[in-house]
C-alpha cells in the first residue's frame, strides 16, 4: 500500500455520533468527522468523549478520518 497521501494527526473525542463515528477536535479551530477502524471495531475498543486519539487523515478529504489508535491517558 502506498501510504504517501495519509496524514497521521491526533485529537480529543468531543461528541459520540451513531453509527461508531465521533466529532473529534484537531487543533485550537479544525473538527472533523471520524470513524474506527476495522482492529478497533473487532477488538471492541469503546470510545468516549474526552478520550485522545490518533488519526489518520486523507490529503484529498480534510474532514473526515479513520481512528487508528487510542491514546493512553
Amino acid at each position: 500500500m502506498n501510504d504517501s497521501g495519509i496524514n497521521l494527526v491526533e485529537g480529543v473525542v468531543v461528541e459520540n455520533l451513531p453509527n461508531s463515528t465521533f466529532r473529534i477536535k484537531v487543533g485550537e479551530e479544525t473538527s472533523l468527522l471520524g470513524y474506527l477502524s476495522g482492529k478497533m471495531r473487532v477488538n471492541h475498543i469503546k470510545l468516549l468523549p474526552g478520550d485522545r486519539v490518533r488519526v489518520e487523515v486523507s490529503i484529498h478529504d480534510a474532514t473526515r478520518g479513520r481512528i487508528v489508535f487510542k491514546i493512553r491517558n
